[in-house]
Parts: C-alpha cells; sequence; structure tokens
C-alpha cells in the first residue's frame, strides 16, 4: 500500500501538516486555554490569536525507567568515596527542576511548551460547538439562485479556462494519426534504399530519387505542429439552480435612559460576539440592527454600536418595528428568522403586556428563534415576568441574565449552544 506524506511548507517554514497533527492531539489543553481566554480578554480583541502553554508533562514521550522502590545492586567504576553496606539518601523530588518558582543551583529542567494560535484557529476553537438553533427547519428557499459547476469540455472558451492536460492529450493523438501514414512510407523506402545500395552507386539516379522521397518524409513528419488551435479544449461550466437556506438575525438594543453606560457597554460587547458568530459561520444571513427608546429606528453596524441616543423605553415600538421589516423584506416562508434583544427589563408596564402580545401572535409563530437577554445586577424586572409566560409557551423561545462582564461569555454558550438534531 502507498503512503503520502505531505511535507510542504507554508508560511515561516511551519508544516501545515504537522501543525494539524499537534492541534488534534492536544485539543483538550487547547480548548482549555481558548475558553479561559475568552473569559478574560475583551470581546473587541477576539480577532486576535492566543497564546498556548502545554506542560512539558503532556508533550513527553514514554519510555521505560526504573521505578521508585525496590531493591537493586549497582556498581559505580572510580568510585572512592563509598563502600559496600553504605546508605545513599535518595535525591529529593524536582529539586532545582526549571519550575521557574525561584532561583537553583542544582539540577536542570525543561519550561512549558508554548504554542501559537492564529486568529482563525483561535476563532474556530471559540466558535466550535455554537450554532444558529434551528437553522433548516424551513424549506429551502425557492429564489433564483444558480451556482457554477463543471460540464465536461469545449473547443471555444476564454485562456483562464483552458484545460492543458485534456489539450496535450488532443494534440498528441492528432500528431500520431497524422504521422503514421508517412512514418510507415519511411521505413519502406529506408529498407528499399538499403537494398538498393548494394546494386547501385550512389550517382545512379534510382538511388538519388529515393533519397529526395526519404527528405521529402521527413520534413512531412517534421512540419506537423506540435499542438494547434484545432488541438485546445477548454474547460466548460454551466449554471445550475441550487436550492440554499436564508437566515436574517434582528439585533435589538435598548438604549433608553434606564440603561445606564456599563449596561449598554455589555449589550454591545455582546452583539459584537453575536455578529461576528453569524458572519463567520454562515453566509447565508442578513443582520438587522434596530435600537430603540421610547421609539425604534433601523440603523446600520456603526450607530448601533457607537450613538449616544437616550431617551424612555417603549420596548413594543421594537417589536412592531420588526414585524413591519419582516412583512417587506422577509417572507417568512423564504427566510429562517432569528431575533436577539437585550434590555435592562425596565419598561411601562402596560408595554410589556403589548410585547408579550405582539411575541405571541405576530412574531414567535414565525421565527426560528428568539433570545432575550436582560442586563441588571438588580431584581428582575416587568419585561422579564411577561416574557417568563412566553418561555413556557414556547421551546424556540429563551432567556438569560447577564450581570457583569464576565457574563457575557457564559450567557452567549447557554443560548447558541448546539441542540440535537430535531430540537
Amino acid at each position: 500500500m502507498s503512503r503520502i506524506v505531505d511535507r510542504r511548507l507554508n508560511g515561516k517554514n511551519k508544516s501545515a501538516v504537522n501543525r494539524q497533527k499537534f492541534i488534534r492531539r492536544f485539543r483538550k489543553q487547547i480548548k482549555k486555554a481558548v475558553t479561559d481566554a475568552a473569559s478574560q480578554r475583551s470581546i473587541t480583541d477576539f480577532d486576535k490569536g492566543e497564546s498556548v502553554s502545554i506542560p512539558n508533562r503532556d508533550i513527553s514521550e514514554p519510555f521505560f525507567h526504573h521505578g521508585k522502590g525496590g531493591k537493586r545492586e549497582q556498581i559505580y567504576p572510580g568510585n572512592k568515596e563509598f563502600q559496600t553496606g553504605d546508605k545513599i539518601p535518595r535525591p529529593q523530588e524536582n529539586t532545582g527542576k526549571g519550575q521557574g518558582k525561584e532561583a537553583s543551583n542544582e539540577g536542570e529542567g525543561v519550561d512549558d511548551f508554548i504554542f501559537e494560535l492564529t486568529r482563525e484557529e483561535f476563532l474556530q476553537f471559540f466558535f466550535e460547538d455554537l450554532e444558529l438553533p434551528n437553522l433548516i427547519k424551513t424549506k429551502l428557499t425557492t429564489i433564483t439562485e444558480t451556482k457554477k459547476v463543471r460540464a465536461g469540455h469545449t473547443s471555444d472558451g476564454i485562456p483562464t479556462n483552458i484545460n492543458v492536460i485534456r489539450s496535450l492529450t488532443g494534440a498528441m493523438g492528432r500528431r500520431m494519426a497524422l504521422r503514421a501514414p508517412y512514418r510507415n512510407r519511411l521505413k519502406e523506402a529506408v529498407d528499399e534504399l538499403n537494398e538498393l545500395l548494394k546494386q547501385y552507386e550512389k550517382t545512379d539516379q534510382v538511388i538519388i530519387d529515393l533519397q529526395d522521397e526519404i527528405l521529402r518524409l521527413e520534413n512531412k513528419i517534421k512540419n506537423i505542429p506540435y499542438i494547434d488551435t484545432f488541438d485546445l479544449r477548454y474547460n466548460n461550466f454551466t449554471d445550475r439552480p441550487t436550492p440554499t437556506t436564508q437566515a436574517v438575525m434582528f439585533c435589538i438594543m435598548d438604549v433608553s435612559g434606564s440603561m445606564g453606560q456599563a449596561e449598554k457597554d455589555m449589550a454591545k460587547r455582546f452583539f459584537m460576539l453575536l455578529y461576528m458568530f453569524l458572519t463567520r459561520n454562515y453566509e447565508k444571513i442578513q443582520v438587522v440592527f434596530i435600537s430603540h427608546h421610547t421609539v425604534a429606528n433601523e440603523v446600520d453596524e456603526e450607530t448601533f454600536f457607537y450613538s449616544r441616543e437616550t431617551g424612555g423605553t417603549v420596548v413594543s415600538s421594537a417589536l412592531k418595528l420588526v414585524t413591519e421589516i419582516i412583512q417587506d423584506r422577509f417572507p417568512t416562508n423564504d427566510w429562517n428568522i432569528y431575533i436577539a434583544q437585550a434590555s435592562d427589563g425596565d419598561n411601562w408596564q402596560n408595554d410589556s403586556t403589548t410585547c408579550k402580545h405582539l411575541l405571541n401572535e405576530k412574531i414567535m409563530p414565525y421565527v426560528q428563534y428568539y433570545a432575550y437577554i436582560e442586563i441588571t445586577e438588580d431584581r428582575h424586572q416587568n419585561l422579564w415576568q411577561e416574557y417568563l409566560t412566553l418561555k413556557n409557551q414556547w421551546d424556540n423561545f429563551d432567556m438569560q441574565r447577564i450581570e457583569h462582564l464576565n457574563d457575557i461569555y457564559p450567557v452567549f454558550r447557554k443560548l447558541f449552544q448546539k441542540r440535537e438534531h430535531g430540537n
């Protein structure tokens, strides 16, 4: 059986194959390092790599050696200090083994192995067990979308689509076919010339005529072009209709006066994390940013994250705007709809009831998943109490609470952890 080892080097003389083998081998340690880093670094620093420390004991190779205890006899040549029967104290464990805690003039050791994760590798580990729930629950969309697929070869095309192997194969076949009759006649003429030279002189006309014919045949063979435009073959591509699954994520953030700067900052960080997750994992996803106080507005990313607007709180204004946008631009038959809402939960009492009715009647029956995040250190607000009834009624509704910055990542994982198929 043939075994092929890819030893090609990528950037900075690092073997990509060996790197992937190392990552697979120490996956557990790397995953733990990524998780620890996620709880410590800022959300805005998530697009950077990470240094992973692998303890020396984890990368050491197994070997046979004498275990502790037991009785054995050893002879040390050149010994001048000890006699038979002398007892030698056992060395203390880990004495001066380079642990990096304090200085020592004894022993030696090996530092822990430091492994640098790239940005892509860090994000892959960070998001590997997260997904949008029920992404393919609705039907595949029927909008027209085509994909270029291979469809054999053609004799016409553009230079970038030339199939070199197919063109050279055709040229070789053409040369063999055109040369065959000339080669056969050339062989016969050479054999005939050798026989006539036994009977005639080289200056005789019959010899001269036969030599001229041989030269003409050789020129015929030589003048057959190595490759001709007739030989060129191009890769042919055709458009094939392909079904695709579409999704849209609505990000709703409360920017009212009851949301302090700390609460707004935590909400922005949560949505930054969510936005990075969506754009990394799903190509066919659109993101709609909606900020609200007493009035809701659809805004761009810059305004959503850095606007300084403030005011009272009417959460239903955002939900009404969501229903309008869905009706205008995202038909529920063609789109998987996801909504994430962040607020401190402080809302007009009557408006919280309105929010519950809007969700029950106009939103929840048509969305794949709705995630509500309450950002507050105090007791739950009235909006949370109204939403609790929705959580009991709808399987595609979930809600979590964020009190501190360190809660953002655990809450995010709870809301978007992978579900088993069928849930």
